[in-house]
């Protein structure tokens, strides 16, 4: 059965922004359990932050903060890896905000891309991400020559219940599975596939 891919791809960038986070700050995060379609993805205040993807597939992802929530995640990824709370800025426009928010979403490229890798078996590449303090909406798309990319927003919320949003734009495309592998088997390699063996198998008499 055939999967829509800008779906299977937003349920791995929900585990991994709640993952990396999480793990980076040592506090909850939540996200809701319905995506909304949309038309087209936007930068937005307070921190906008957006990465592309490409190889095998092409897309872009932004995450747009509001300042409380850029704030909250900044400062316990700050006190999470030993920082003094005095030392810490409470001005969500402050380059050191930007600055850990972009560590922070490179490494959930990196997941990204692991658990594509590991359940797909495809390959993609993503650029340095950007995170930009912003006032107005900045429209921000995918390459021009890819028709009708399909995107996607879905609601965050920190522990604080600051809220942020990921959207996702993707080109139009189908993940169609060409094996099926039962959850208690071995997994199926195709890499180290022994076709002899496997028509010996499979040969009918």
């Amino acid at each position: 059965m055939s999967k829509n891919s800008i779906n299977e791809i937003s349920k791995i960038f929900c585990n991994s922004v709640k993952e990396i986070i999480e793990t980076n700050t040592g506090s909850t995060i939540n996200f809701s359990t319905t995506a909304l379609k949309i038309s087209t993805t936007f930068l937005k205040p307070d921190i906008g932050c957006f990465m592309q993807f490409y190889g095998d597939f092409s897309g872009l992802v932004i995450i747009n903060f509001s300042g409380e929530a850029a704030l909250e995640i900044y400062q316990k990824y700050m006190l999470n890896i030993g920082m003094n709370k005095e030392s810490l800025t409470d001005n969500f426009n402050s380059p050191e905000v930007t600055d850990s928010l972009g560590e922070i979403i490179n490494q959930i490229g990196g997941s990204v891309r692991r658990e594509i890798e590991k359940k797909f078996k495809l390959s993609v590449k993503n650029n340095q991400p950007k995170a930009i303090s912003i006032s107005n909406s900045i429209l921000i798309s995918i390459s021009s020559d890819l028709t009708k990319p399909q995107c996607r927003r879905i609601s965050f919320k920190t522990e604080g219940q600051k809220s942020f949003h990921v959207e996702i734009a993707m080109e139009n495309t189908q993940f169609i599975p060409l094996f099926e592998v039962d959850d208690d088997e071995e997994e199926f390699d195709i890499n180290n596939l022994d076709i002899d063996t496997l028509i010996a198998e499979n040969k009918q008499f």
